[in-house]
């Protein structure tokens, strides 16, 4: 009763508060030693989704180094980030994780060139999205409980997994331009897709942003795409490696990187908690659905460091994320993707069971989609060694 009222208390009125939740799609009995949030973060945890983000690219396809970020430690690291923020900003920290731990769910295998490859292919059948997608994993496609599908979480978390970059709908977006499978379960759960996610989900979206600039940056120098003297023209960061350089004159390099990228971290998460307070005080919002309705997010970077973020995204897009040797990577896995969605959307009786009973029973989109549904929740190394298996004649 007293860490309740201390809970209680240590929230802003304005924050996503448990005790107030929407609830889940299916009535449960809540937990007596857990809000309906925690929960939502645990079951998250416990995933198999979850699970095979340690074999799923962030950037770099998992056998070319043990010490490279994967989904699974991206989404760790989005998640520590995000819950420190909500703790500052007094908003809840366990929805905060939670949304931070699921946003990435819903990756292929090999990054964003597995996904674009599943796209083109499901072009004829609705496409591929991996928003989306994370709905689908978190809605159907987890089999584990025995009187529902999905994980069964709170409205607020879904809301904050689909809308956590904003609003879906307003302006030129429509709802048929949306993913069938959002549009499909807002029929019988409205998440609200023309308003703004609660707090929580938007500090998770651009903890998400601080994170991968960041460990793109440790990661980028550690590979040898560039080199520390390539960073000295960036904003902020320039600034940083500069400084520790001068302070600790001869540190090893590996103790510098990490020196400046976690003083970078620091003035991102600084930048963000004062701008998100400079909008809470002009706002003025007395609940969550204030923020929800408020004509922009709350949670954002002064226009100084939003710049500042654009050029580095700039910089490791051209220098990283478009390099010559992650371009091959990035065309082998494409033709891994395409070749085995051609094979088994062909030839369902190639697919294991039980999803060969549902292809071989599904007309055609819904074959596609189970074929992308099973692509999809594929890690690298499983991926390649079912192309392997499914087109080495000797294997």
């Amino acid at each position: 009763m007293a860490d309740e009222l201390w809970r209680r208390q240590a929230r802003a009125p304005y924050a996503t508060l448990p005790w107030q939740s929407r609830g889940r799609l299916h009535r449960e009995a809540e937990s007596p030693s857990r809000s309906p949030f925690q929960r939502d973060r645990d079951r998250i945890i416990h995933s198999t989704a979850f699970r095979r983000l340690k074999h799923k690219t962030q950037v770099f396809v998992y056998h070319e180094g043990d010490h490279y970020r994967t989904r699974l430690t991206h989404s760790l690291e989005v998640a520590q980030i995000a819950r420190s923020i909500c703790r500052t900003l007094r908003l809840d920290e366990d929805l905060g994780e939670a949304v931070a731990l699921a946003h990435d769910l819903g990756h292929t295998p090999f990054g964003h060139a597995g996904e674009e490859a599943l796209h083109a292919a499901m072009a004829p059948h609705g496409g591929f999205d991996h928003n989306a997608q994370t709905l689908r994993i978190l809605t159907k496609l987890e089999e584990r409980y025995a009187e529902f599908n999905g994980l069964n979480l709170t409205w607020e978390t879904l809301e904050g997994a689909v809308k956590h970059n904003g609003p879906l709908l307003g302006g030129s977006r429509r709802l048929d331009d949306l993913p069938a499978a959002i549009v499909e379960y807002c029929r019988d759960h409205d998440l609200e897709l023309s308003g703004y996610a609660g707090p929580e989900a938007q500090i998770a979206a651009l903890s998400d942003d601080i994170a991968y600039n960041n460990h793109d940056i440790d990661d980028g120098l550690r590979a040898g795409l560039f080199d520390i003297a390539d960073l000295r023209e960036l904003p902020l960061v320039g600034e940083m490696f500069g400084t520790v350089a001068q302070k600790y004159p001869g540190i090893a390099q590996s103790r510098l990187i990490h020196e400046a990228v976690r003083r970078v971290i620091n003035a991102m998460v600084e930048d963000l908690v004062a701008e998100t307070k400079r909008r809470l005080a002009e706002a003025a919002p007395q609940t969550v659905a204030d923020i929800r309705a408020w004509n922009r997010p709350v949670a954002a970077f002064s226009e100084r460091m939003a710049a500042t973020d654009r050029t580095v995204k700039a910089f490791l897009y051209k220098r990283m994320y478009e390099h010559w040797r992650l371009n091959r990577s990035h065309s082998k896995a494409r033709r891994v993707v395409a070749d085995l969605f051609r094979l088994l959307f062909d030839e369902p009786s190639c697919l294991p069971s039980p999803w060969r009973e549902r292809a071989e029973q599904a007309e055609t989109h819904a074959r596609a989609r189970l074929v992308a549904d099973y692509i999809a929740g594929m890690t690298d190394r499983y991926a390649l060694d079912e192309h392997r298996r499914l087109f080495d004649l000797y294997t």
